[in-house]
């Protein structure tokens, strides 16, 4: 069957995002427990897929995409509280435990490769969070079942499975994604160790008004009293404005920690600059999709990714290969203002041969359909031509899951 068999293409009506009147978009930064989760999950994923390649030179089946964090409970207060109750961490799924290489059985080491790919995962993550002191991680993780594995061993899909990606971001989107950016990147780190990595970013626009909600915890042992709390907060603020109002058509405004009660010593307080920590518990897959967003003015799959095979799960490679086509797709065909990929699997079937593969653009005003549709329709076919590149992607951590 030829690739071009089961590729469509079509032309939306209607405004784009970016032109309609209201637009909601959600970031849930790398320190949310959310986001923490779905990183531990994934790193279990990488984890076995170098121990599994160094070992038997293939990836062996396994999806570890089952996660949650239960919040612990901290004491934090100005100049440095404590942490009372771990964070517990509890990754669930199936992995290969054992394979019969060289002549015998081999057993794999499955939980030691996981506690040591969560206990990485979070001491790069979370700056402030001991993970020997603050959490407890347990794992779950059984055989699979044969007819997976048999899947996974002649590399062809194990699920029935949406993918869907769209391009390219609105500038709420790329405004919501750079805050949360911003505040976590090392420099600000540096000018403000205040700053914890759990980052919620949520923005409404209205017509041409952009209203941008921060929940920002802040890392007690570096915040000594409530005005120099005030201060950051509002300095925080002023760089925010600064930076991302001169970058923007819209009108911004921003608001930081809108739940604190100055007034009532109600502050976003924390030991170690998580919420996980005391005020949040955290599900795989709940939080950002393949675009590091939450936007629900979108099309876009609910399927988790973080945990997942990335060698034939289709609800992991499929949502990362709609998101690289449409990025390709928006970038190299002029005329084009928004476009999506839709790709559907059915399991037992080659992943370079979904059931369809569906682009739907949005054209520029002027732009005939028929000018572009063989360009969009070769793209679709080459990324689906080459599917096994998103492996190596994921792999090598070139592309975002969350």
């Amino acid at each position: 069957m030829s690739v071009g068999q089961f590729v469509h293409t079509e032309e939306l009506s209607g405004k784009p995002v970016s032109e309609q009147e209201v637009e909601i978009v959600e970031r849930k930064g790398v320190g949310h427990p959310d986001t923490l989760i779905d990183g531990a999950c994934e790193s279990v994923s990488l984890g076995l897929c170098d121990y599994y390649e160094e070992r038997f030179g293939r990836i062996l089946h396994h999806n570890v995409d089952k996660g949650l964090l239960v919040g612990g409970e901290s004491q934090p207060k100005f100049g440095g509280g404590v942490v009372i109750r771990p964070i517990y961490i509890l990754v669930a799924g199936r992995a290969v435990r054992e394979y019969r290489w060289g002549g015998g059985m081999q057993m794999i080491p499955v939980d030691e490769i996981a506690g040591e790919a969560v206990r990485g995962f979070i001491r790069g993550t979370v700056r402030n969070l001991d993970v020997d002191r603050h959490v407890l991680i347990d794992f779950k993780i059984r055989n699979p079942s044969s007819d997976l594995s048999f899947l996974s061993e002649k590399g062809i899909a194990n699920d029935t499975s949406i993918g869907v990606g769209f391009a390219p971001l609105s500038e709420t989107e790329r405004i919501t994604l750079g805050i949360e950016s911003y505040l976590n990147s090392a420099g600000t780190k540096k000018s403000f160790p205040e700053i914890g990595e759990d980052i919620k970013v949520m923005s409404l626009r209205k017509k041409r008004e952009l209203d941008v909600t921060v929940a920002m915890a802040m890392v007690d042992r570096y915040v000594p009293d409530r005005g120099h709390y005030i201060s950051v907060i509002e300095d925080v603020r002023e760089r925010l404005l600064d930076r991302f109002s001169a970058e923007s058509s819209l009108n911004v405004s921003i608001r930081i920690n809108s739940g604190d009660d100055y007034e009532n010593g109600s502050f976003y307080l924390t030991v170690t600059g998580t919420s996980a920590e005391s005020g949040d518990d955290g599900n795989t897959g709940r939080g950002n999709r393949v675009t590091g967003l939450i936007t629900p003015m979108r099309m876009y799959s609910m399927e988790a990714t973080a945990g997942k095979n990335p060698t034939i799960h289709t609800g992991k490679v499929y949502n990362v290969l709609a998101q690289v086509t449409a990025e390709k797709v928006a970038r190299e065909v002029k005329g084009v203002r928004e476009v999506y990929v839709r790709l559907l699997s059915r399991i037992g079937g080659s992943i370079s041969e979904p059931t369809i593969a569906s682009v739907a653009v949005r054209l520029e005003e002027g732009v005939l359909f028929g000018n572009v549709k063989a360009e969009v329709e070769s793209i679709m076919e080459s990324e689906l031509s080459d599917v096994r590149n998103i492996t190596s992607l994921i792999r090598r951590r070139g592309v975002r899951l969350f």
